[in-house]
Protein backbone atom coordinates (compact mmCIF):
# COMPACT_ATOMS: atom_id res chain seq x y z
CA UNK A 1 0.00 0.00 0.00
CA UNK A 2 3.10 2.43 0.77
CA UNK A 3 4.55 1.93 -2.63
CA UNK A 4 1.12 2.39 -4.47
CA UNK A 5 0.46 6.32 -2.77
CA UNK A 6 4.00 6.81 -2.54
CA UNK A 7 3.46 6.35 -6.57
CA UNK A 8 0.12 8.81 -6.60
CA UNK A 9 1.50 11.23 -4.55
CA UNK A 10 3.27 13.10 -7.87
CA UNK A 11 0.74 14.85 -9.98
CA UNK A 12 2.36 14.05 -12.99
CA UNK A 13 1.69 10.66 -12.05
CA UNK A 14 -1.50 10.91 -11.28
CA UNK A 15 -2.54 12.32 -14.07
CA UNK A 16 -1.04 9.60 -16.42
CA UNK A 17 -3.74 7.51 -14.55
CA UNK A 18 -6.47 9.60 -15.56
CA UNK A 19 -4.86 9.57 -19.38
CA UNK A 20 -4.64 5.54 -19.06
CA UNK A 21 -8.42 5.18 -17.40
CA UNK A 22 -9.59 5.17 -21.28
CA UNK A 23 -7.08 2.78 -22.61
CA UNK A 24 -3.71 2.13 -23.42
CA UNK A 25 -1.57 4.40 -24.83
CA UNK A 26 2.35 4.67 -26.21
CA UNK A 27 5.11 5.96 -23.85
CA UNK A 28 5.21 9.09 -26.92
CA UNK A 29 1.94 9.61 -26.94
CA UNK A 30 2.01 10.01 -22.74
CA UNK A 31 5.44 11.95 -23.30
CA UNK A 32 3.51 14.12 -25.86
CA UNK A 33 0.43 15.07 -23.64
CA UNK A 34 2.52 14.82 -20.41
CA UNK A 35 4.90 17.56 -21.59
CA UNK A 36 2.27 20.21 -22.59
CA UNK A 37 0.53 20.17 -19.40
CA UNK A 38 3.63 19.97 -16.72
CA UNK A 39 7.23 21.38 -17.94
CA UNK A 40 9.14 17.92 -17.90
CA UNK A 41 11.35 16.17 -20.20
CA UNK A 42 10.58 13.06 -22.52
CA UNK A 43 12.87 11.44 -19.72
CA UNK A 44 11.23 12.63 -16.67
CA UNK A 45 8.15 11.13 -18.23
CA UNK A 46 9.87 7.46 -18.35
CA UNK A 47 11.05 7.91 -15.12
CA UNK A 48 7.26 8.69 -13.91
CA UNK A 49 6.22 5.54 -16.20
CA UNK A 50 9.13 3.42 -14.19
CA UNK A 51 7.65 4.21 -11.00
CA UNK A 52 3.69 3.33 -12.12
CA UNK A 53 4.66 -0.10 -13.77
CA UNK A 54 7.23 -0.81 -10.49
CA UNK A 55 4.25 0.01 -8.18
CA UNK A 56 2.15 -2.16 -10.01
CA UNK A 57 -0.45 0.22 -11.14
CA UNK A 58 0.04 0.16 -14.87
CA UNK A 59 1.36 -2.47 -17.08
CA UNK A 60 3.31 -2.30 -20.45
CA UNK A 61 3.20 -4.30 -23.42
CA UNK A 62 6.12 -3.88 -26.12
CA UNK A 63 3.98 -4.05 -29.47
CA UNK A 64 6.51 -3.85 -32.58
CA UNK A 65 8.57 -0.89 -31.42
CA UNK A 66 6.24 0.92 -29.26
CA UNK A 67 5.77 0.37 -25.75
CA UNK A 68 2.13 0.79 -24.68
CA UNK A 69 0.97 0.84 -20.80
CA UNK A 70 -2.49 0.02 -19.74
CA UNK A 71 -4.19 1.09 -16.36
CA UNK A 72 -3.89 -2.12 -13.48
CA UNK A 73 -6.21 -0.68 -11.14
CA UNK A 74 -5.86 -4.29 -8.79
CA UNK A 75 -3.21 -2.40 -6.87
CA UNK A 76 -5.91 0.26 -5.63
CA UNK A 77 -8.20 -2.04 -3.61
CA UNK A 78 -5.92 -2.15 -0.96
CA UNK A 79 -5.33 1.52 -0.70
CA UNK A 80 -9.43 2.44 -1.23
CA UNK A 81 -10.08 0.15 1.50
CA UNK A 82 -8.15 2.12 3.73
CA UNK A 83 -9.35 5.42 2.47
CA UNK A 84 -12.70 4.18 2.96
CA UNK A 85 -12.62 4.75 6.84
CA UNK A 86 -12.50 8.36 6.86
CA UNK A 87 -14.97 8.82 4.34
CA UNK A 88 -17.98 9.87 6.16
CA UNK A 89 -21.35 9.11 4.18
CA UNK A 90 -23.12 11.73 1.76
CA UNK A 91 -25.65 12.01 -0.84
CA UNK A 92 -27.55 8.92 -1.17
CA UNK A 93 -25.52 6.83 1.17
CA UNK A 94 -26.95 9.43 3.86
CA UNK A 95 -30.56 9.34 2.46
CA UNK A 96 -29.96 5.37 2.69
CA UNK A 97 -28.94 5.84 6.32
CA UNK A 98 -31.99 7.65 6.70
CA UNK A 99 -34.51 5.67 5.62
CA UNK A 100 -33.09 2.53 7.24
CA UNK A 101 -33.53 4.67 10.51
CA UNK A 102 -36.88 5.34 9.44
CA UNK A 103 -38.07 1.82 8.63
CA UNK A 104 -36.75 0.90 12.22
CA UNK A 105 -38.71 3.87 13.95
CA UNK A 106 -42.03 2.53 11.98
CA UNK A 107 -41.51 -1.17 12.58
CA UNK A 108 -41.32 -0.37 16.34
CA UNK A 109 -44.35 1.86 16.66
CA UNK A 110 -46.44 -1.05 14.78
CA UNK A 111 -45.48 -3.58 17.25
CA UNK A 112 -46.15 -1.50 20.27
CA UNK A 113 -49.73 -0.53 18.28
CA UNK A 114 -50.06 -4.49 17.38
CA UNK A 115 -49.55 -5.12 20.96
CA UNK A 116 -51.72 -2.73 22.97
CA UNK A 117 -54.56 -3.38 20.00
CA UNK A 118 -54.25 -7.41 20.96
CA UNK A 119 -53.99 -6.46 24.93
CA UNK A 120 -57.52 -4.49 24.53
CA UNK A 121 -59.25 -7.56 22.85
CA UNK A 122 -58.10 -10.03 25.43
CA UNK A 123 -59.04 -7.75 27.92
Amino acid sequence: MDEVAGAIADPVRRRILVMLRDGRLSAGQIAGQIAGQFAISRPAVSRHLRVLRESGLVRDELVGRQRLYALDPGRLGELLAWLSQFARPSGWEHRFDALETEVHRTRRERRTTTSTSSEENTA
